[in-house]
């Protein structure tokens, strides 16, 4: 996804409303005409949506973001350029949320929800902020919102505080949704519940201390001990309590539903995920994703043969790839996607994701309770779980039900003997998990572990700086190149040696 703000007075509003809080973003957007009739519950909704749901422009937006996780090769009526590893410049409009944050708290002093929202303030900003310092680096942080005291260009925070800052949050947040009132303006399937939302919240803070693997020493951050304080506070997902995310419908339908055009009509499956999958003993959720090659079809294999299914060279060139797909070479994206309008959810956080994670952290030693098998297998039984609530005539005669689920766990799926092959067990079946529903999450793991293996070719490669890797971040703004230079003239001396390269190596991944 890329939405910059480049020119106009947007960057200028922008600007504002990082630096000055809830009353310059009421004096912009009030019209003294018409009647205000906002409140906490209206505002968290607008929160949620704002941090959960898809914000791009189309569908091809939508699917950019699988292609910079190698999930999909495009034969589409133009280069899909992320696929070729090139990355742009991400954008920082999501701290407009700020000043809605404050007056959401504003309008809920003094009510009985008031400890629900004050959580849910927490958990927005930290999954905001995250999500965020995860993209580019340094970002404004600790300063943002305060142009009442005159901070109108926010300096740049360093990742490692913003990260310390975000599990503090987050930490916040459960304790205060212990003891919050189920609230108004839910738009997920949590419908207010605070004790679910405390249990998500604790699996995310989970998600940011794995990510913090490669600083698992940093006394500072003491990541160890805060992943065993919150396993050991037991009051994490439940195999019934349901996905944080947002849930498609007619009303919020998938973003690529009803869009059979030359964006999703002629996206391909790439071969790293589908031979992933037959990797996985012919996993069944490759018959949920891809369709059969029609070349295949049409020489006599069945729609049910895993060898039907052939996936497209991500490093082959754009002509190359349109070629064989007009040879009905490959396997398209499962026709679900485009035919049903409440597909997959979009998913933040999950049981199977939390029970992965689990896994890795057993593994690490991070944590003495449960065993890495058990971990596993129950996260990778939730996934199949999930997609098996899915439309399933849509899976080529090969559903999964509980009996396939069940016999999941043999031969190559089976937990294996040794530390480093059990992790590349767990990463690659997060990998799995998340096509279509969070593959930018996907692209963060490979970033922190190199695994599975992106292919690279650098005849074909859009990496300008260097054509022999897959990108490490996105760019900095336009925005704060007009508008705040000096500040990320200092961020990128302090991080990248002065350079804003897509090559550059954050804190959190050296």
């Amino acid at each position: 996804m890329k939405l910059n703000i480049k020119t106009g007075i947007l960057p200028i509003v922008t600007a504002l409303l990082i630096g000055t809080g809830c009353n310059k973003f009421d004096d912009i957007n009030t019209n003294p005409d018409a009647t205000e009739k906002v409140n906490a519950s209206l505002l968290a909704t607008n929160l949620i949506l704002s941090n959960f749901k898809f914000n791009g422009r189309d569908a091809k937006a939508y699917l950019e973001e699988n292609a910079i996780a190698k999930y999909i090769a495009f034969a589409n009526e133009s280069m899909m350029r992320a696929q070729y590893n090139e990355l742009g410049a991400t954008d920082f409009g999501a701290m407009t949320m700020l000043p809605n944050i404050e007056s959401m708290l504003k309008y809920a002093q003094g009510s009985t929800m008031e400890n629900s929202y004050k959580a849910l303030a927490k958990f927005s900003k930290a999954y905001m902020f995250y999500n965020l310092t995860m993209r580019v680096g340094d970002v404004p942080y600790s300063q943002t919102g305060n142009g009442a005291s005159g901070v109108l260009k926010v300096p740049f925070d360093k990742q490692e505080d913003i990260m310390r800052g975000i599990l503090d949050d987050l930490k916040d947040a459960a304790s205060l949704f212990a003891t919050g009132e189920k609230f108004d303006g839910d738009p997920t399937p949590y419908n207010g519940d605070p004790a679910k939302w405390r249990r998500a919240t604790n699996a995310f803070a989970l998600r940011v201390l794995i990510s913090l693997s490669k600083r698992a020493n940093d006394s500072s951050l003491d990541i160890k001990n805060r992943f065993q304080a919150i396993v050991t506070g037991a009051n994490l997902l439940q195999e019934n309590t349901g996905y944080l995310g947002l849930k498609y419908a007619t009303t919020n339908p998938h973003p690529v539903s009803g869009t059979n055009n030359l964006f999703t009509s002629r996206t391909d499956i790439s071969e790293t995920l589908i031979d992933n999958l037959k990797l996985l003993n012919n996993d069944r959720r490759l018959f949920y994703y891809a369709e059969p090659s029609a070349d295949k079809i049409s020489n006599g294999f069945l729609q049910n043969d895993p060898a039907a299914y052939v996936g497209a060279d991500v490093t082959d060139s754009y002509t190359d790839i349109t070629t064989a797909h007009l040879a009905n070479t490959y396997s398209l994206l499962n026709k679900r996607y485009l035919a049903v309008q409440d597909s997959d959810p979009r998913v933040i956080m999950s049981y199977a994701e939390q029970q992965l994670i689990l896994a890795e952290a057993r593994v690490l030693n991070w944590i003495s309770s449960g065993t890495a098998k058990n971990y596993y297998e129950t996260g990778v039984k939730a996934a199949l779980g999930d997609i098996m609530a899915t439309n399933a005539s849509y899976s080529h005669g090969m559903a999964i039900d509980a009996t396939y689920i069940d016999s999941y766990f043999t031969g190559e799926t089976s937990f294996k003997a040794q530390e480093a092959d059990q992790l590349k067990q767990i990463w690659l079946q997060k990998y799995v998990m998340y096509f279509m529903i969070n593959p930018i999450q996907a692209y963060f793991e490979y970033r922190r572990n190199a695994y599975p293996v992106f292919p690279v070719d650098p005849a074909s490669s859009l990496n300008i700086t260097n054509k022999n890797v897959v990108p490490s971040r996105w760019l900095y703004p336009s925005s704060e190149y007009n508008y705040n230079t000096d500040n990320l003239k200092a961020a990128l001396a302090s991080q990248y040696a002065n350079v804003d390269d897509i090559n550059g190596k954050m804190w959190i991944i050296k």
